[in-house]
């Protein structure tokens, strides 16, 4: 026979005057469960929120432009010896003017350094201003609309430029800030030093969002530049040149035929034979995106293995406490047998008991890791995401240890003998 409403509401109400009785120990019972759920609720803010403003910022570069590299994340994730990739053969001008003349490609862009470990850094200066060490980019005229960055002033360098290797720079929005914005000067056409060499600003780039870091902490060069001032390094006696091209597609091409296209191009340019792995990468948005998923997801699961130990313990915590309650009521289950209540009716009173017990701590940890989150964001200005299913999450979770770990004292008190309980002191 189902439980009635009523009583229901009235097992409802005993577990909360059972709470009130026994305020600390009620709340150092489920101190366990609140910081379980918090961390659960925390770090899912922190890293949903990271790895949503990172997807963000990598779908910026455009879901069809296909990036070729000597090194990419596939070279580094095939179990291949670093020593072994680096031998392949460093991408050219020439590679770009092949893939450009494809008519599935609507424009090719190069671009070397940025990041990595042959990145140029360089510290700038302007009247006396300086700023830290930020990446310098070498670059064909069209950088911006491959890499779809706003402008907030002046223009980019063009192609007579970047063919007479001329020192113009267009500056990330950082520098910029740092050497002119802040002081009220206008940039364009003034004269910075850039390490050791003098540069004309052209341009300067908008502000873009960052999931993590400065991400407008650059400036860029034309690449023939780049290449007189920084010379190729060599690692290990073997030239290393650290070209990309930024390939888009033509309008109505997708980006799975682009990647096909080049990577035909790209292996009869490097003779290839069938049957040979690829001496070069190509990577793609969709795909670094994929990749970053699996990351987050296996970063979020054990998150949840860690946090569920702190949810044993305060499950454990509920059941100590539940059986002592059920010790300190037998006489008030007696009475509750001797008028009628039934087996089911007592089991399901502590139950509920466990469960409130527990999901009260898990909404108060949903609170504090929200706030926690939240926290993070307004003073580190950290990106947090709060998905509905992590709420959902905390509370399925302290109710299922209410649950779990309420079991045995609800069994025990539903067992007992009402005669027995009646003459217990």
């Amino acid at each position: 026979m189902a439980i009635r409403v009523g009583m229901l509401w009235e097992i409802l109400r005993i577990a909360l005057d059972t709470l009130r009785a026994n305020k600390l120990r009620s709340a150092l019972t489920i101190l366990g469960v609140v910081i379980g759920v918090m961390s659960i609720v925390a770090m899912t803010a922190l890293i949903t929120g990271f790895g949503n403003s990172l997807e963000n910022q990598i779908r910026a570069f455009g879901s069809n432009t296909v990036f070729v590299q000597k090194l990419g994340f596939q070279s580094f994730s095939s179990g291949r010896s670093f020593l072994e990739l680096i031998k392949r053969p460093n991408l050219t001008n020439d590679d770009a003017k092949a893939v450009a003349e494809s008519p599935l490609v609507s424009d090719v862009g190069l671009q070397l350094g940025g990041n990595g470990p042959f990145a140029a850094i360089e510290r700038m200066s302007f009247g006396g201003q300086g700023t830290k060490p930020f990446a310098v980019i070498g670059a064909t005229s069209n950088f911006g609309e491959l890499n779809f960055i706003p402008f907030l002033a002046g223009r980019f360098f063009g192609d007579f430029e970047v063919q007479n290797r001329r020192n113009v720079i267009v500056l990330g929005y950082s520098p910029a800030e740092a050497l002119f914005l802040t002081r009220g000067i206008d940039p364009i056409g003034k004269v910075i030093r850039v390490g050791r060499d003098s540069y004309t600003v052209v341009g300067v780039m908008d502000k873009r969002p960052a999931a993590l870091g400065d991400a407008n902490g650059f400036a860029v060069i034309p690449w023939t530049t780049y290449e007189k001032r920084y010379p190729t390094p060599r690692l290990r006696g073997i030239l290393f040149r650290p070209l990309t091209l930024v390939v888009s597609a033509a309008e109505g091409v997708n980006v799975d035929q682009l990647r096909t296209e080049i990577e035909t191009i790209m292996r009869t340019r490097h003779r290839l034979k069938l049957g040979e792995e690829n001496d070069f990468d190509t990577v793609t948005a969709d795909f670094i995106v994929g990749f970053l998923r699996q990351f987050t997801q296996a970063v979020v699961l054990a998150l949840f293995v860690i946090s569920s130990i702190a949810l044993m313990v305060g499950g454990i915590g509920v059941m100590a406490i539940m059986t002592i309650s059920v010790t300190e009521r037998t006489r008030e289950i007696g009475v509750r047998k001797a008028l009628g209540a039934r087996r089911r009716e007592i089991l399901v009173q502590f139950l509920i008991e466990a469960v409130f017990l527990t999901m009260l701590g898990g909404l108060l940890g949903i609170l504090l890791g929200a706030g926690i989150g939240y926290a993070v964001n307004v003073f580190a200005g950290f990106p947090v995401a709060l998905p509905f299913w992590s709420f959902a999450l905390g509370v399925g979770f302290s109710a299922t240890v209410g649950i779990l770990f309420g079991m045995l004292p609800a069994i025990k008190a539903a067992k007992l003998d009402p005669i027995e309980a009646l003459r217990y002191e």
